[in-house]
């Protein structure tokens, strides 16, 4: 344990320290993140029992709707703080965890903006979280470099995207690091160390500290957001809404308060995203004992379904109402050697973004430079040559997106084929997390958290309503049990003998039997799974 005393007590570092750690987790640095931890800890502690309370309300029956006690906000005519000029047009950005090759890849793709991720996209081991600082203040510092075993090295070019960093979200626990004896909200850490080391040398560029910001489920989480970025700020003797941020509408009950979210940060905003992965697992898990709302295979919920084509028409529509860019989605296709199978992917990729930009999104979301090019495309001739986004499209003649569009069941079929899927992604991706990797190719997509998520609450809501499959057979714990068994050999298959044995596959399946046949819904995956990690 290295401890350091600050204002606000003692910070202790209980994961290990080396000279190139020490060259984030500097006093000062952590003088910071103690004033952080101290000042908004407590309300992030009262606001997690919020969510536990409205969770509770909706496993007894509530729905989620838009708030009474908010209309005058969304009723009235105020705008967010203007957007900067860098992140006006961001037609395409790519994302990806902060391992220093993805980062200079990234920053050199054919894109606008580059979401480093610190969250879903990566796992949280000690050594990920901080090599990942050291690597982002190499990036903005434009030192960064990378070198492979075949001596192959890799360096920012002349023209980079626009940086943008995801912090983890306010549910997740730092526990390397205490103040006080008590372990701190990763998010402050992640958001903290980013802006004390990056903030001015980000401003001297042209640029900014930028965020996207994820897991939110309420207006109230925004404003501490808010209240954080505002300290933030003020400590550092910088104009009000320096900082600014991209919020991520990836749980259900956000997307009921959107209007608020953008308010509470208005001297920060500057986009809503549709996570809608995210929002996928977060309809399952908010729903999860609603059995007339239990979704179907996976696969077949796409964003052309009413509740999330509602979802994204309601997204846009607020969003340039209030000034604000709305953000699209993921596309997650990693381009393969067979031709055909390219072709059959890339079509299905550019329809996607098709439907986005035709929606009026302003950009969308790649995972590999590969499918730069067919999202660019589309979004130029969306887009045009003239404009750098689609403020411009209103929506104005929609009708109006109801509670009821937003929860309606989606249509579909749960198969056996699809549990069988659910099983082989979730145990392959924990597997992954658990030693480490937080963005996964499996089945030519780049997996991040939120997949596992998706296909281990599934199978936990199809288990507990009973669900009949296309086989006949009824979603027991039992039935479960014995295809996990049985697709463990079919990835043991898959992966070899060699890479399955060295693996953590066994430890992985561990934890999906006992997280997806447990009796209460485990919140998350992530926090289930942490103390596996060293």
């Amino acid at each position: 344990m290295t401890p350091y005393q600050t204002r606000n007590g003692e910070i202790a570092i209980l994961g290990p320290m080396t000279p190139e750690y020490q060259s984030v987790l500097t006093a000062e640095a952590l003088e910071f993140i103690a004033e952080l931890v101290a000042r908004y800890a407590p309300e992030r502690d009262r606001l997690m029992a919020r969510r536990r309370e409205r969770q509770q309300a909706f496993d007894g029956g509530a729905l989620p709707d838009f708030l009474p006690e908010t209309a005058a906000i969304r009723a009235g005519d105020w705008k967010v703080a203007p957007i900067p000029a860098d992140l006006q047009d961001r037609r395409v950005e790519i994302t990806g965890p902060v391992d220093r090759k993805m980062i200079i890849n990234a920053l050199n793709a054919p894109v606008k903006c580059f979401m480093a991720c610190l969250e879903d996209a990566l796992s949280p081991t000690w050594d990920n979280v901080i090599q990942g600082q050291i690597n982002l203040k190499d990036a903005v510092a434009g030192s960064i470099s990378f070198a492979n075993p075949d001596g192959k090295t890799y360096r920012l070019g002349d023209k980079t995207a626009v940086l943008i960093a995801r912090p983890r979200g306010w549910h997740l626990p730092e526990k390397h690091i205490t103040l006080n004896g008590q372990i701190v909200p990763a998010a402050l850490v992640d958001f903290g160390l980013y802006f004390f080391h990056n903030a001015r040398d980000l401003i001297a560029k042209g640029t900014g500290p930028y965020y996207y910001l994820p897991k939110m489920e309420s207006h109230l989480e925004a404003r501490l957001w808010a209240q954080v970025m505002d300290f933030s700020e003020d400590h550092f003797g910088l104009a009000r809404g320096t900082i600014k941020a991209t919020i991520l509408i990836e749980t259900l009950p956000a997307v009921f308060e959107m209007d608020e979210i953008l308010y509470e940060m208005r001297d920060h905003i500057v986009a809503l995203n549709c996570g809608r992965w995210d929002y996928i697992f977060s309809y399952i898990k908010t729903l999860k004992n609603h059995s007339d709302r239990v979704l179907p295979d996976r696969g077949v919920v796409s964003m052309d379904k009413p509740f999330l084509d509602a979802y994204s028409r309601l997204l846009i529509k607020t969003c340039h109402k209030r000034g604000a860019l709305a953000m699209g989605g993921m596309a997650a296709f990693i381009p393969v050697k067979d031709p055909g199978q390219n072709e059959i992917a890339l079509a299905k990729v550019r329809a996607d973004k098709e439907r986005e930009a035709r929606n009026g999104h302003d950009g969308t979301w790649i995972a590999h430079p590969g499918l730069a090019g067919v999202a660019v495309e589309v979004f130029n001739q969306y887009i045009g040559p003239n404009r750098l986004n689609q403020l411009h499209v209103m929506r104005d003649n929609d009708t109006p997106v109801t509670a009821r569009d937003l929860l309606q069941p989606c249509e579909g079929a749960a198969t056996e084929a699809g549990l069988r899927g659910n099983i082989r992604v979730a145990v392959q991706y924990i597997e992954a997390w658990i030693s480490g990797r937080g963005a996964v190719p499996i089945y030519n997509l780049m997996e991040d958290a939120a997949t596992a998520e998706i296909s281990r609450t599934q199978i936990w809501q199809w288990i507990r309503h009973g669900i009949r499959l296309d086989s006949g057979e009824t979603v027991t714990a039992a039935l479960f049990r014995r295809l996990l068994a049985e697709e463990l050999e079919v990835v043991r298959n898959e992966v070899g003998e060699d890479a399955y044995t060295n693996g953590r596959f066994n430890e992985a399946a561990q934890i999906m039997d006992r997280i997806t046949t447990a009796d209460e819904c485990v919140d998350f995956l992530t926090l289930a799974a942490y103390d596996y990690l060293p």
